[in-house]
């Protein structure tokens, strides 16, 4: 397992944007799977976006074309960016990881977790 730690939530109006970034403490994630999952509170943690080790990058049909998902050339932080937020985005957000070849976009694969940063998204 990595120690992972996220940064850059907060709070924004509807279509602003946030960037969350993830850091593998002492740690490079080359290698490795790298996931972005959200919850809400009576819901089940939701794949947002994966990066597989070799750049692929995969999205959850609501943020595609508005999130990115990336990392570092260092290979130790992975980044979300985050465009036109809607309030239904508002959540806490986790990086996962875990290394292989597969990168899905399934909570319960993934190894590593960080401790999670809340995003709110006002209308």
């Amino acid at each position: 397992q990595v120690p992972l730690v996220e940064s850059g939530g907060g709070s924004v109006r509807s279509g602003g944007s946030l960037t969350l970034s993830c850091a593998a403490w002492s740690h490079t994630i080359d290698g490795f799977c790298m996931g972005w999952f959200r919850r809400v509170p009576g819901r089940e943690r939701e794949g947002v976006a994966s990066l597989d080790r070799t750049g692929k990058a995969d999205y959850l049909d609501t943020v595609e074309g508005r999130f990115i998902i990336s990392k570092d050339d260092a290979e130790v932080n992975v980044y979300l960016e985050m465009n036109m937020l809607q309030p239904e985005d508002s959540a806490m957000y986790y990086c996962a990881a875990r290394y292989d070849w597969g990168c899905p976009r399934n909570a319960s694969w993934y190894e590593s977790w960080g401790q999670g940063v809340q995003v709110t998204v006002s209308p």
